[in-house]
């Protein structure tokens, strides 16, 4: 007999199914070989600074800093009914082995240690490393279990953060509150996530906006641009000049450039994306993702990896044949997906990028949550994008010369669309406004245009922009946050 605890009901549910543990009771299910029950998250947690001395109920300046000889750990009291049920499995002589099979992560190997090691229990502890809560990953995982040796460092290391976020916040929050006479919260991750708000929020506060204009031409349908020009009767002299005059393209700098495919998604670049195409917070993406994930749909979402094993070549493809005939947005669709593109185990590391799941095909997508829904298509087309062709195209940097005066303009002509096809496609099926590009023109040296319109527009320079989401997705690693902690 064997116990398996994940990190909540929903999981242990899965594993439940595929490892015949179909009989409910108290707080775990139970089969003929085997117990599996689970935690809520983080079921146990570091007391605070009370009860290893009751002098610390008063905050004094000069009991600080407070640093536990030994660090002792609680159960709140709305989990402690749980704790129990598992503290008497863990304990259980019937049991012969336990199975960790909370989240595959620094806070999944955290969550468990916390609670084993607070039960007391000395039963030997493998390992249940899993990307996916498919049944066929499920039971590969249970098949292929692991030391729990071997992610005694990663353990080591959540204890670290750990302890650190307890060392920091209690000890800096006192400290500032004694100091000053107000009640002043300082944290490992919010204290820095602030000062870089207070410290944007004083550039905009300061800044000085100035006018200037840019002087327009439009001739046959080119545009072409001289910017800035801060003089408003020097820019109305200039737009009088040229207007109903001919213009001559006078020099064009051609660059053949080449756009990779974008990489598979990791937990930061999702959320960047849907932060950017749908205005999702990266809670909200992480809180989607974690619910897909769930629902056997998606695969494990907090990696940091972009890339996939080098043995999932094989089933990639099928997934993308799959991805093709399932996904609304893909009707029509031809390509040859390049799947060696997103191979990769060196740049594996806890988990695989995040892709979809064979479940899809069973599934009903349209009775997903929208919320759910657009993240699974969000997720769908980057397997799709990532195994695409490159995006190819010249980019021409024109002068124009129009009356002695000079004018600039950024054109383009796409020799291969590639990836930004399917991507274009997603977007178009959301609705969602594609993002303004360098017109497409077939433009050369010495060609005459006009006459031409010429016109003023008035613009101001712009501040620095308040920080969003996105922003904080792509500094969150600089502040060292930590989703579930912060």
């Amino acid at each position: 007999m064997y116990l398996v605890i994940a990190e909540k009901p929903s999981v242990s549910r899965a594993i439940a199914e595929v490892i015949g543990a179909q009989e409910r009771e108290d707080g775990y299910l139970q089969g003929t070989d085997c117990m599996v029950s689970w935690c809520f998250g983080h079921l146990a947690e570091y007391v605070s600074p009370d009860a290893y001395d009751e002098k610390f109920n008063q905050w004094r300046y000069e009991d600080l800093p407070i640093i536990p000889k030994d660090w002792k750990v609680t159960v709140s009291e709305d989990k402690k009914d749980q704790f129990y049920i598992l503290k008497r499995l863990l304990n259980s002589p019937e049991i012969e082995y336990v199975v960790n099979a909370c989240d595959a992560g620094r806070e999944g190997e955290l969550i468990f240690k916390h609670v084993y090691d607070l039960s007391g229990s000395k039963k030997p502890v493998k390992r249940l490393w899993i990307s996916s809560l498919e049944d066929s990953a499920i039971l590969d995982g249970m098949q292929h279990l692991r030391s729990a040796e071997e992610y005694r460092h990663l353990a080591e290391a959540a204890v670290c953060r750990s302890q650190a976020d307890w060392l920091v916040g209690m000890n800096a929050t006192r400290a500032y509150t004694t100091k000053y006479f107000k009640k002043l919260t300082v944290g490992r991750v919010q204290t820095p996530t602030l000062a870089m708000l207070v410290e944007r929020a004083g550039q905009i506060s300061n800044f000085q906006k100035e006018k200037y204009f840019n002087v327009e031409l439009d001739c046959d349908g080119i545009p072409a641009v001289k910017p800035k020009i801060f003089d408003p009767d020097e820019a109305e002299q200039l737009r009088s000049r040229c207007h109903g005059n001919e213009a001559i393209v006078t020099s064009v700098k051609e660059t053949e450039k080449k756009v990779k495919a974008p990489k598979l998604y990791d937990l930061t670049t999702l959320q960047r994306e849907a932060n950017r195409i749908y205005g999702m917070t990266a809670k909200q993406t992480l809180d989607t993702a974690q619910n897909l994930y769930e629902k056997k749909l998606i695969t494990y979402p907090r990696t940091d990896s972009q890339y996939l094993t080098d043995e999932m070549g094989e089933s990639t493809e099928t997934l993308i044949q799959m991805l093709l005939g399932k996904m609304p947005y893909a009707e029509g669709l031809e390509y040859q997906p390049d799947v060696s593109k997103v191979l990769n185990s060196k740049k594996v590391s806890d988990h695989h990028a995040i892709i979809p799941t064979m479940e899809v095909a069973k599934a009903d997508i349209g009775e997903l949550k929208e919320r759910s829904r657009k993240i699974l298509y969000l997720i769908s087309a980057r397997v799709l994008t990532a195994t695409a062709d490159p995006y190819i195209y010249e980019s021409h940097k024109c002068q124009i010369t129009c009356n002695y005066h000079t004018f600039y303009l950024s054109a383009k002509k796409t020799k291969q669309e590639g990836f930004k096809a399917i991507e274009n496609k997603l977007k178009q099926f959301f609705g969602v406004k594609i993002e303004k590009e360098e017109p497409e023109l077939d433009i050369w040296a010495g060609k005459h245009y006009g006459p031409c319109e010429s016109f003023v527009s008035e613009h101001f320079t712009q501040p620095p922009k308040q920080y969003t989401d996105v922003i904080f997705c792509e500094r969150k690693e600089w502040i060292g946050i930590e989703e579930r902690s912060s």
